[in-house]
């Protein structure tokens, strides 16, 4: 049972692919994705106040509280419930900001979760999903919970079975804004949709398919981010998360994965994580 004492799971994300596949006449870009969750992460704690404040316990380093996701989650929660009830907010952060991991989207989405079973909501996921979205495109899947196929603005979700899989993931020492690569005039816009036929006959392991269209913008412009994959690409086959930082390989077994991490260059920062099927906190939107 999940209460006012218990520490709330914000999981990290990989796109086993990421196709730029057109935009939009207000200028977003419309995306085929593959989500994945693993089983690393942020956590949250929560605690109540009872004078209707939304607060953060901590700062966040380079984020004022006024921008901080998990601050303005639960105010859009409060807003749109009408509840009175006020929050303070505990994040322990352990996923890398600009990483591509999804890790600020991931605990908006844990913030609503837990708040929508905490203040006796009970919002059906969909009602949570249309909320996220208006905090981030990122913020609808983590709610969703769930592998699944993005399409869209990646708000458009279809579960998909994944095999099991464990991935080898390097983190860069630099944060890459997803605006930036994005605006690149560079940036490959017109990848051919995918239907999912297409996909689901041609995955590799881990659920490898396609490739990153940002990927090579990201590497042009940090080459710590080229650096990490080439030496990653020596290993197993490799690409880039989301916008970047971060880069991964899949294998389908752990000793697999920790053996090229125990191989990894000293400079470099890595990690190895088991895929997961589900959120740990999916049940809390039923």
């Amino acid at each position: 049972m999940t209460g006012w004492d218990s520490a709330y799971p914000a999981p990290a994300k990989l796109n086993l692919f990421l196709h730029v596949v057109g935009r939009r006449p207000d200028g977003y870009h419309l995306l085929q994705s593959l989500f994945r969750l693993i089983d690393r992460g942020d956590t949250l704690r929560f605690a109540p106040r009872g004078d209707g404040r939304i607060m953060r316990a901590h700062p966040l380093a380079g984020v004022p509280e006024k921008s901080d996701l998990c601050v303005r989650a639960g105010q859009l929660l409060q807003e749109a419930s009408g509840c009175e009830q006020g929050v303070e907010i505990a994040l322990d952060k352990c996923l890398p900001m600009g990483g591509g991991l999804g890790g600020g989207s991931s605990d908006a989405a844990t913030v609503l979760l837990a708040l929508n079973r905490l203040w006796d909501l009970n919002w059906p996921r969909e009602r949570l999903q249309a909320l996220g979205l208006r905090l981030g495109a990122d913020v609808p899947f983590f709610i969703f919970g769930r592998s699944a196929l993005a399409e869209g603005v990646g708000d458009v979700l279809l579960p998909v079975e994944l095999p099991p899989a464990w991935y080898l993931v390097i983190e860069p020492s630099v944060s890459v804004p997803t605006a930036e690569i994005f605006a690149a005039p560079n940036l490959t816009r017109d990848t051919k949709a995918i239907k999912m036929a297409d996909f689901s006959a041609g995955w590799g392991v881990g659920g490898l398919f396609g490739h990153n269209n940002l990927e090579p913008v990201v590497c042009g412009r940090y080459p710590e981010v080229a650096r990490a994959l080439a030496w990653l690409r020596q290993h197993a086959e490799a690409r880039m998360t989301g916008s970047g930082a971060c880069v991964f390989a899949p294998f389908a077994a752990e000793q697999d994965a920790r053996a090229v991490l125990a191989r990894m260059p000293e400079d470099m920062i890595g990690w190895v994580a088991r895929g997961l099927d589900e959120h740990p906190l999916r049940a809390l939107a039923d």
